[in-house]
């Protein structure tokens, strides 16, 4: 049976690797090609835009958790990040055209799969659908998911750090540290003193703005401008991006002020994200402000951070706890435009759509996770009912509460993980086949 993916990031591929996994005959349509979007730079599928940051291992993270039960259900996105990972200390960060690339290669392994450059205006919905436009989606396939579901769109603007080149960056001055003093020295770091930090900041809020479109400006939190950021207090950013903990400047063997971080793009670090720089400034005024950091007064910008719409659909109105449409069980959606938030957060909805749809033209029971998981309150988190709808990422605080919940805190988030990981277990055990 061939079954339509619409959209090729990476809720689109995660959820075409699981039914083409399952026996199914997918075809995927991908505009980019024929036509390109705000943010994107390249064709390739599974394309990362905002950043090459999967986020935190460790199972005393939520985000930690979230790669275990991905990793339980066999997620393509995962494994092939994991195998085009670079160093970033205990995060999971990727060379963006390697993991393309290893995505593109499994999909296309398949016989069943055909990649279709094309923009979707309409959906025939007696085909078995999965709709992962993504927050970027077009406004034509904007406007038919709109008359489809009979409502309007919720809205709020993503934002985009810059990148720079990794030779034009001046290592007399940046140095190599471990992010908060955790695992190794994968961190490029740029140290200020109080005085360089209060001109930045200074420069920073008077900076002009590019203007913003069509909306009125809301910021999701988790990709706060940076210049947003600094117009909340003088020290906002040193308890935020910039925070020196467990820092000391090699070159003058003092502790910083504040330190701004730089994240490698790829293996050979060619090229740097600044980290937490999400920005809406001019990219004249980025070039002159980011250039006050210190090693960076010459560096080359190969992309300059941008804000955009980013849209996302009332889910729970329309959405049931498999990802599909309450009155059409075989029209799914997947990935951002449901309201999960973060990169791996996209690649679960992805698994989830993809395993639903296959199980329901299986004659199966929907795959619904326990709500201890962090999977599981995402299924419930886009199909609960809500008065004030917002995107959501994965965090121990949309768990439900503990018993006798440890009062050290690393030793309780560890307790989320155990509860977490041993129910997921039983679960799978009580359904047997996945």
């Amino acid at each position: 049976m061939k079954v339509n993916v619409i959209g090729g990031g990476l809720a689109g591929c995660e959820c075409a690797y699981q039914l083409l996994k399952r026996g199914f005959e997918v075809d995927m349509y991908e505009m980019r090609g024929v036509k390109n979007t705000p943010c994107h730079s390249t064709e390739r599928l599974a394309e990362l835009v905002c950043s090459n940051s999967l986020k935190a291992q460790s199972l005393d993270n939520a985000s930690g958790l979230l790669k275990y039960e991905l990793a339980r259900l066999d997620s393509l996105i995962l494994k092939c990040a994991y195998m085009s990972d670079v160093p970033a200390g205990g995060a999971l960060a990727v060379d963006r055209v390697r993991l393309s690339e290893s995505v593109e290669s499994v999909l296309n392994g398949f016989d069943g799969f055909e990649l279709i450059r094309k923009e979707i205006e309409t959906v025939d919905l007696n085909i078995p659908t999965v709709i992962a436009t993504g927050p970027l989606t077009s406004d034509k396939m904007a406007k038919w998911i709109e008359d489809f579901l009979g409502g309007e769109y919720l809205n709020f603007y993503d934002a985009v750090a810059p990148i720079v080149d990794g030779d034009s960056i001046d290592y007399d001055k940046a140095f190599f540290a471990a992010r908060y003093g955790k695992g190794g020295d994968d961190y490029l770091n740029c140290a200020m003193n109080k005085d360089q930090y209060l001109a930045f900041y200074d420069a920073l809020i008077h900076a002009e703005r590019a203007k913003l479109k069509d909306f009125e400006f809301e910021v999701f939190e988790r990709c706060m401008p940076i210049e947003v950021m600094a117009s909340r207090g003088v020290d906002t950013m040193r308890y935020g991006p910039l925070r020196p903990v467990g820092i000391r400047n090699p070159h003058s063997d003092e502790r910083p002020y504040a330190v701004i971080q730089l994240r490698k793009e790829d293996g050979e670090g060619s090229a740097y994200n600044i980290v937490g720089f999400q920005t809406n400034l001019k990219f004249g005024e980025q070039k002159r402000v980011f250039s006050m950091i210190p090693g960076l007064e010459n560096a080359e910008f190969l992309r300059y951070g941008v804000m955009h719409a980013n849209t996302f659909i009332n889910a729970p109105k329309v959405l049931d706890s498999a990802f599909a449409v309450k009155d059409k069980p075989l029209i799914f959606f997947a990935g951002q435009l449901t309201g999960v938030e973060g990169y791996m957060e996209s690649v679960a909805s992805g698994l989830l759509a993809g395993v639903n749809l296959a199980r329901r033209l299986s004659g199966k029971e929907d795959l619904i996770l326990p709500a201890t998981s962090v999977m599981g309150r995402l299924q419930r988190h886009i199909s609960a009912p809500s008065e004030d709808y917002q995107p959501m990422n994965a965090n121990f605080g949309i768990l439900p509460t503990l018993d006798d919940a440890p009062r050290d805190k690393k030793k309780r988030k560890f307790k989320y993980s155990l509860r977490a990981i041993g129910d997921v277990e039983n679960y799978l055990k009580s359904i047997k086949e996945i």
